[in-house]
């Protein structure tokens, strides 16, 4: 007799899963910067927008299930080494949902925006101050590490356009903090992949990561300075650099399918964003098919993250033991 198909549970909902709201999060945003520069219908970045707000609604009530369950396996997420760092993903995508609803109400994305940036300066504290104890393995230094750092970078790209006299001296504290401690946690997460052993096969998605630091941060330079110079252009030419090393790695030894590759979709986004911005309107010819391949990839891939996502929970094989 055959053994009945598992169900899915809260109990291994994986915190990481949260970067599916910033990929698709960051998809919306994509696409309402290109229906500026190119003309696109603002209807498809508002859709996706919406599917965004409600992922993650679902997500928080899922996984407040999950802490008042059984919160043993929350409160060991949240002290593990690794899996401890994708609790930013929480706070970033508060962060970037209030982009989303800044379409719709001003006032609305104020409030959203100054609970995810306290969210994420929180975190940032947590995790930052842990790592200062000492005694941290080697080997535990993994490109999630870095969302703590990014973070605090996002704040400033989600709050780069909010007029509150308060809100720029939190941008000036955000990028301070995110930008520093990107700057160290890169060099010492680089350090590792050279040095030591290569990351588990269900991390290797998680590399896409490295891009991050250069596409958020120049975005949040950008926002700061009000202008695209040639220090930005650096940082994103620097990013675009990695991005492609990167997606050649992973299509050359692509990990089986997991929550984990959701990790690829928020630095590509990311780093989409920043050709749209870099691009603008009326912008170089060859700049401008950058932004749009890299439109075209960002959308395909989420769209595909989705379908295997949704896949492997109709079949049994997420969020099952």
């Amino acid at each position: 007799m055959e053994s009945a198909q598992a169900r899915p549970s809260v109990r291994f909902l994986p915190v990481s899963l949260f970067a599916s709201v910033m990929s698709i999060a960051g998809l919306s945003l994509a696409w309402r910067l290109a229906s500026k520069s190119y003309g696109a219908d603002i209807a498809v970045s508002n859709a996706i927008g919406v599917v965004a707000l409600l992922l993650f609604a679902v997500l928080s009530l899922s996984y407040l299930g999950k802490l008042f369950k059984h919160p043993e396996l929350v409160r060991d997420e949240f002290s593990h080494p690794v899996i401890g760092s994708f609790f930013g993903t929480v706070g970033i995508s508060i962060l970037l949902l209030s982009s989303v609803i800044g379409a719709y109400s001003a006032s609305a994305q104020l409030v959203v925006w100054a609970i995810g940036a306290a969210v994420t300066l929180a975190l940032s504290v947590v995790m930052i101050s842990r790592l200062l104890n000492g005694n941290a393995a080697a080997a535990s230094a993994v490109p999630a590490w870095l969302i703590a750092g990014v973070g605090s970078l996002d704040i400033v790209v989600t709050g780069g356009a909010l007029t509150a006299e308060w809100t720029r001296e939190v941008n000036l504290l955000a990028a301070a903090i995110g930008g520093v401690s990107a700057i160290v946690f890169f060099i010492l997460i680089f350090a590792r992949l050279v040095h030591q052993t290569p990351l588990a096969e269900g991390m290797r998605p998680s590399k896409m990561i490295l891009v991050a630091p250069f596409a958020v941060g120049f975005i949040a330079y950008v926002n700061l300075v009000q202008k695209v110079d040639m220090f930005a252009a650096l940082l994103f030419y620097f990013g675009l650099f990695l991005f492609v090393i990167v997606c050649y790695r992973l299509a050359a030894k692509p990990a089986p399918f997991s929550p984990a590759w959701w990790a690829v979709g928020f630095p590509m986004a990311a780093l989409c964003n920043s050709a749209l911005v870099y691009t603008g309107p009326g912008g170089n010819h060859g700049l401008e098919w950058i932004a749009i391949v890299l439109l075209c990839m960002l959308t395909v891939s989420v769209a595909v993250l989705a379908v295997r996502t949704l896949h492997a929970l109709a079949t049994g094989r997420m969020l099952t033991a």
